[in-house]
């Protein structure tokens, strides 16, 4: 019998750092019966944490996927990390959800790696349930938190709870939509949850917190807009549940939840609120892609329907000793282990040999996935990272994951020679697992260079390949991965031409290069063709683009990636016989390597979005360290005895930022940073470069 596709969640949860996510994911699977044992962040033993990195550290680093039952309905979970160094975690998991819970300190509010976990989910059009977590300590302000959503996120909060107390205080929810107040046992470690009426003190206050919410749902919904116009008495419980699902799923509005995970309280209501109003994979759009017709791609689509042709997107993967384990997301038919599927990206036929359903590390095996499964699969030999698995007979590409640049670079060589293969064999293995590590060789000196998201990531993947690999590496000390750009026009001459008797090669280009504005272009470095008169052959162009994005993979400078470039084929020559796509590649990239000579290069700076949270007390030398460090402090806001400082500063000068932070603050600021944008570097720095390299 097929499943019931109305009772299926796929869904994550995203947060800042230490907002307490995985504490929210370990009550959550131990309140469906998911564990019997409540695992503890701090004490390394939650359950979604189960790399020997994350439980040292008490952070999450890989996103974990796992499968509970609640209420009738089967919810796939998967719990992302908040670091921004692992935002690529964040980023491939909302690309197969359906819908989110981003958690939010009641202290914290909306802080750094939240605005951008938020503007992920916006992208990929995902909806999301708040939930405001640490009602418990003190400082928490839900309606600080719920204006800092409404503000910060320009979102559309829906407050469904108000927080019996805050802080020492805090002590239960209020439930709007039945007039409810909800207490916990702490006897029971709070796991007994008690259902009585609302304090009389709150009265007033709940009357016009739930005629809000009343407004907010029936400006989802006509019918409930007409209803309430008539009589607002006559609307019912179910009536205001029905109109949060339908705008919450459309992504108009946001409800709000409260909460503390660590004390158990309002894990089952944020079960409930997930079946309630969270999308189902019949309520979401149908997924996009394309197909190849007569050398041209249409647009198609997939319904979350085991009648529609199979289509699935690999969206994660891992390596082990019994091989691949590929994390995909069934979009529409079925894939059955044993079963022959297309990989359409790189047209190769691949076997499913088996399926399973993941919890964490843990695995159960399965016959057959369906539409709207997330499982993980082993078999595959060619598939990576955003690829599209789909049925032989009816192949489609989906629309991929977009990966981003990393910003710091390391040296890194193994301490034997006779482990110089395995080590570069054990980074290909990692970049196909982590798309957003990349590692090249300097063809100059013969150093490997990594690079990553941030120093914690280059020291995980170290880690990684220390402990987990066995293969014992020296690296060097974190340094800016630069770019290169132009900042004036130039127009060159390419010649690739050689006679050896018989045929030979001939190709001739003229580029015409201009330094690009960046927010006009998807690409970094933007070719088009000017020819007239066919003095290139159409045939040949395709080749002149390659040559020069080849070209353009390392600068006149310090052979960085260049960047905001335009170019334009303007002119050249070709040979009715001698001509090929090889002379016009190099002819290609030796006009684009002269041209950018002479065209002011210059290095381009990875500028970070910083946020400091500092007691007032410590404001001056805080702001004055970061004025030592070229930052620019764009805002100030104030969170009670806290002031917050939002500010940009070059990632060149952050390199030890927290520890100095914590030494002028006695360890009481914090600090977090993500990749803003690059921004042409001063002349000093740009000499520092040259000097060291």
């Amino acid at each position: 019998m097929a499943k019931d596709l109305r009772q299926l969640r796929n869904i994550g949860i995203m947060a800042h750092i230490d907002a307490g996510k995985t504490t929210v994911t370990e009550r959550v699977l131990y309140f469906a019966g998911r564990t019997y044992k409540i695992g503890e962040v701090h004490d390394g033993t939650a359950v979604m944490d189960y790399l020997t990195e994350e439980q040292q550290r008490g952070i999450t680093i890989t996103s974990a996927a796992t499968t509970l039952q609640w209420g009738g309905y089967t919810i796939n979970l998967i719990d992302t990390p908040g670091h921004v160094d692992f935002t690529i975690e964040v980023e491939r998991s909302l690309r197969v959800l359906d819908g989110a819970i981003a958690v939010f300190c009641g202290v914290g509010g909306v802080e750094a790696q939240s605005e951008t976990v938020w503007h992920q989910a916006e992208r990929y059009k995902v909806p999301r349930i708040c939930f405001v977590n640490k009602m418990d300590r003190s400082g928490a302000d839900f309606e600080m938190v719920v204006d800092d959503i409404r503000s910060r996120l320009m979102a559309s909060p829906a407050v469904m709870q108000l927080p019996i107390g805050q802080g020492d205080s805090f002590v239960g929810q209020v439930d709007l939509v039945r007039r409810k107040a909800c207490y916990y046992d702490p006897d029971k470690l709070a796991t007994k949850l008690r259902v009585d009426e609302v304090p009389p003190e709150m009265a007033d206050r709940v009357e016009k917190a739930r005629h809000e919410l009343v407004e907010t749902a029936a400006d989802c919904d006509d019918a409930l807009m007409e209803k309430y116009l008539q009589d607002e008495s006559s609307v019912t419980d179910s009536d205001i549940v029905a109109a949060i699902r339908k705008g919450t799923v459309s992504l108009r509005i946001q409800p709000v939840l409260c909460g503390s995970a660590l004390k158990h309280m309002g894990t089952r209501l944020l079960l409930d609120a997930v079946a309630d109003f969270l999308p189902s994979p019949l309520d979401v759009p149908p997924v996009r892609g394309h197909v190849l017709s007569k050398s041209q791609a249409k647009e198609d689509y997939r319904h979350a329907d085991e009648a529609d042709p199979m289509a699935a997107l690999v969206f994660k993967m891992t390596s082990d000793q019994h091989g691949d384990l590929n994390f995909i997301r069934v979009y529409s038919g079925k894939v059955k282990a044993g079963s022959r599927v297309l990989n359409s990206n790189q047209d190769k036929k691949e076997i499913v040999s088996r399926i399973w359903e993941m919890h964490a590390k843990q695995r159960t095996a399965r016959e057959e996935a369906t539409a709207g499964d997330i499982v993980a699969v082993v078999g595959l030999k060619h598939s990576l990272t955003g690829d599209t698995l789909c049925d032989p007979r009816k192949p489609i590409v989906l629309e991929k994951l977009e990966f981003p640049e990393p910003v710091v670079s390391m040296s890194i060589e193994p301490r034997r020679t006779a482990d110089k293969q395995k080590l570069a064999d054990s980074l290909n293995v990692l970049k196909r697992e982590d798309p957003s590590f990349k590692f090249r060789q300097n063809e100059e000196t013969g150093q490997t260079l990594i690079s990553g998201m941030g120093e914690l990531h280059l020291e995980i993947i170290k880690n990684k390949l220390i402990r987990d690999i066995g293969v014992e590496v020296r690296v060097g000390r974190p340094r800016v991965a630069y770019k290169e750009t132009i900042r004036s026009n130039a127009r060159q001459e390419g010649r690739f031409i050689r006679q050896t008797g018989g045929r030979g090669q001939y190709g001739v280009v003229v580029l015409e290069v201009a330094p690009l504005d960046r927010p006009q272009a998807d690409e970094s470095i933007l070719f088009e063709d000017a020819t007239k008169g066919g003095s290139v052959p159409r045939q040949f162009i395709p080749s002149v683009r390659q040559g020069v994005l080849d070209a353009a993979s390392s600068g006149p400078l310090a052979g960085y990636p260049m960047e905001n470039i335009k170019v334009a084929l303007v002119d050249g020559k070709h040979h009715p016989v001698d001509s090929s796509e090889l002379a016009f590649e190099q002819a290609g990239a030796r006009a684009f390597a002269d041209a950018v000579t002479k065209a002011d290069p210059a290095f381009l700076e990875p500028i970070m979005s910083m946020q400091v949270s500092t007691p007032e007390e410590y404001l001056g030398a805080v702001t004055g360290d970061l004025n030592a460090r070229r930052a620019e402090i764009r805002k100030m806001d104030q969170r009670g005895r806290f002031r917050v400082l939002h500010a940009e500063a070059p990632l060149a000068e952050l390199f030890g930022y927290t520890t100095q932070l914590r030494s002028l603050t006695q360890g009481r600021a914090t600090s977090t940073m993500e990749p803003l944008s690059y921004a042409l570097a001063p002349a000093q720095v740009a000499e520092d470069i040259l000097r060291y390299i």
